[in-house]
């Protein structure tokens, strides 16, 4: 749900002019997420990750108003970290927080989700571990991270970067982009070529922005089905 969220409001900021009348129920898909977020992370040290059994739910092939399994909650926390959910809440807070600013949409509401996200973020990065480890008896198989939280992290430092443009949320990302090393998948387990997508923007013009330029373009020359270099494959 949160990796959607960032990537829904990346749309809007980047394709938001071109919505015309949809921009606003996109905005209102935006903040339906946001909403409940905030909530998940309304107590500081902890972060909500999940409601739901969910054995029992992929189990239940019935409508949500009809659902009658547990609506349990679980929680990572300082003793039980999940630094890749929390960090992708984050960004998906940061990222949330420059759509409504830069739309004028309820830009109070941006400033609570930027500072939100500022808090959740500290809090991955702090406490760092896999809710694999913390929580992996409700969230495995089904979705259990296998590629690590550190892709996280960077990723959630990106969005603060472009929310924000402080200086050490930079100084963050390249101390720990040697983590990043999946340049060829972009998904909601893996972040890595979006990290270099996303920075490539942020650096334009700029010197240090080459490894990730050249991170990028190996990813958009792989899914280009026009490329010479495609290596992904298209049904038809």
């Amino acid at each position: 749900m949160a990796f959607s969220t960032t990537m829904l409001a990346w749309s809007v900021i980047e394709f938001g002019k071109f919505m015309g009348p949809e921009l606003n129920n996109a905005l209102d898909a935006i903040g339906w997420a946001t909403d409940y977020f905030l909530k998940a992370t309304n107590t500081p040290g902890f972060v909500f990750a999940q409601v739901g059994d969910p054995f029992g739910d992929h189990n239940c092939w019935e409508r949500p108003e009809d659902m009658d399994t547990p609506r349990t909650s679980f929680f990572v926390s300082k003793e039980n970290p999940g630094s890749e959910v929390s960090a992708e809440i984050a960004a998906a807070l940061a990222a949330s927080s420059i759509a409504f600013k830069k739309f004028n949409h309820n830009v109070g509401y941006s400033e609570r989700l930027l500072q939100r996200a500022i808090m959740v973020f500290d809090f991955a990065d702090k406490y760092r571990g896999s809710y694999n480890d913390s929580l992996g008896p409700y969230v495995c198989p089904f979705y259990c991270d296998y590629g690590g939280y550190q892709d996280e992290l960077v990723w959630g430092a990106a969005w603060l970067l472009k929310a924000t443009k402080l200086p050490n949320y930079w100084n963050y990302i390249k101390q720990n982009i040697h983590n990043v090393k999946n340049y060829g998948e972009f998904g909601w387990d893996s972040k890595d070529a979006g990290i270099n997508v996303l920075i490539s923007k942020l650096l334009v013009n700029n010197p240090a922005s080459k490894p990730f330029n050249l991170n990028a373009d190996k990813f958009i020359c792989a899914v280009l089905p026009e490329s010479p270099l495609v290596s992904v494959s298209y049904s038809r």
